[in-house]
């Protein structure tokens, strides 16, 4: 197949293969090579590829109305997806406002919090707070309140002013004689310093990441954190926006990642899993209070989208997740998702490159390390995380490898992300898969494993 191409790809200098169809956790390309889809493309594909199930739902769907402006209709399908997911929201959630992905749940999620304060009669309120080495979107909103400096730098002037804290990054935060416990706690009280710097009545919301995705390599947060958190937001009447675009919708175990955290935001953002990757859809699941305020103000939310709502995406996102609760897919997360653990642990736990492995669910991350005595990273010049998604995809491996871990320049990690539906023995193959990758850079750089 010919090289050349007007597709304006994400990377310029060479064209990526084509893919040309998908089943399960299998994807195939035009020269019939089949990759393992061990990061469900980016967190997306939790249902794999091709179930019977969604394509026949989108199939009655597009049969019967594509699309309808929601300027003018609602659609039944837009209507019993909400329904469905506030059925299984955090408490007081009443309402799900539907776009048509991560970045523009994120957009959507701020103006909200923004709108919510002037309606109530505090308009001083102005800032974000959110944490360094976060990602929350590539729109210019999202882009702010994210913590990667890679992903901002360039577009810096043309970005709302943000203030970020320290991530939950216990790998390389706590203190050796700091208790998980304690390390939350400190963190807490640094957000809790920056809101007094700021004034506790000029801040409209702490945007965090409930488990960090993209940028940083799974990171989950240690025992109490959020709690500390919801309780310093509810003492200053700032609002708290959790951002499950990667972690959610069943991808750590239970259909909210903030669940295990015992704690409820006041806006909650999804997309990924919510669709599965058959069509592009995210949504924002919003406190009834915030709804209410709303409603009886202006009457309207002061934003919008042209796809909204759109019918097929509705219909792709009910049927993954009625697929999901009919087949206890949370209870195979789970369960698969402690296997993938220990598998993970016994082949690669003592690597001398790899540093840390932490996760949850079907949610797993490895930071790779030059020397794991000292949790020294690789130098940025050799761009692991690209070697290796190189090496990987010639094992016929779908990983999610990236760089900038540490601080948007330094260190390397690899980000997996399998569907619910993988066996243990796709497991077993997506840990050997790695392994062999992960051996074959280190030796192609000169070093030993």
């Amino acid at each position: 197949m010919s090289q050349s191409t007007h597709v304006f790809h994400r990377q310029l200098a060479k064209r990526p293969p084509v893919a040309v169809s998908g089943q399960g956790i299998w994807l195939r390309d035009a020269e019939g090579r089949s990759y393992i889809d061990a990061s469900g493309g980016a967190a997306v594909s939790c249902l794999g590829h091709g179930h019977p199930d969604v394509i026949a739902a989108m199939h009655r769907q597009i049969d019967q109305l594509a699309y309808a402006h929601t300027s003018f209709f609602t659609t039944e399908v837009a209507e019993q997806l909400a329904d469905l997911l506030v059925g299984s929201a955090p408490a007081g959630m009443s309402h799900v406002y539907f776009v048509s992905g991560g970045s523009e749940a994120v957009e959507a999620a701020l103006k909200m919090a923004r709108q919510y304060f002037v309606e109530i009669g505090q308009p001083q309120r102005r800032h974000f707070i959110a944490r360094r080495q976060s990602y929350h979107g590539n729109t210019l909103g999202a882009l702010a309140v994210g913590g990667n400096e890679w992903r901002r730098e360039q577009f810096r002037p043309l970005l709302i002013d943000v203030t970020h804290v320290s991530p939950c990054y216990e790998y390389r935060g706590r203190l050796p004689d700091e208790t998980p416990e304690a390390y939350g706690q400190r963190l807490v009280a640094e957000l809790a310093r920056t809101i007094e710097e700021l004034g506790p009545d000029n801040v409209m919301a702490f945007v965090a990441e409930t488990v960090g995705g993209a940028t940083a390599g799974v990171l989950t947060p240690v025992p109490g954190y959020f709690k500390g958190i919801r309780d310093l937001c509810d003492r200053h009447g700032i609002l708290l926006i959790l951002d499950e675009v990667m972690c959610g919708m069943g991808r750590t175990g239970t259909l909210h990642a903030c669940e295990q955290e015992g704690v409820v935001p006041d806006l909650l953002t999804v997309a990924k899993g919510l669709g599965g990757g058959y069509q592009p859809i995210g949504a924002v699941l919003a406190q009834g209070r915030i709804v209410e305020t709303m409603r009886q103000g202006s009457g309207l939310f002061q934003h919008g989208h042209t796809y909204l709502g759109h019918a097929v995406a509705c219909a792709a996102a009910l049927a993954v997740q009625q697929v999901i609760q009919r087949d206890h897919l949370l209870t195979q997360v789970r369960d698969r998702g402690a296997y993938l653990a220990s598998r993970l642990r016994h082949e690669l736990g003592d690597h001398p490159h790899v540093g840390d492995i932490r996760g949850r669910g079907l949610f797993w991350g490895l930071e790779l390390v030059q020397d794991r005595a000292i949790r020294q990273w690789f130098e940025p010049s050799l761009k692991l995380h690209a070697r290796l998604k190189s090496a990987a995809m010639e094992e016929g491996l779908m990983i999610y490898p990236m760089g900038g871990t540490v601080d948007g320049r330094c260190g390397d990690h690899v980000l997996l992300a399998p569907p619910f539906i993988s066996s243990e023995g796709e497991v077993d193959q997506i840990v050997t898969r790695l392994r062999r990758s992960l051996d074959r850079v280190v030796s192609d750089i000169g070093l030993t494993s």
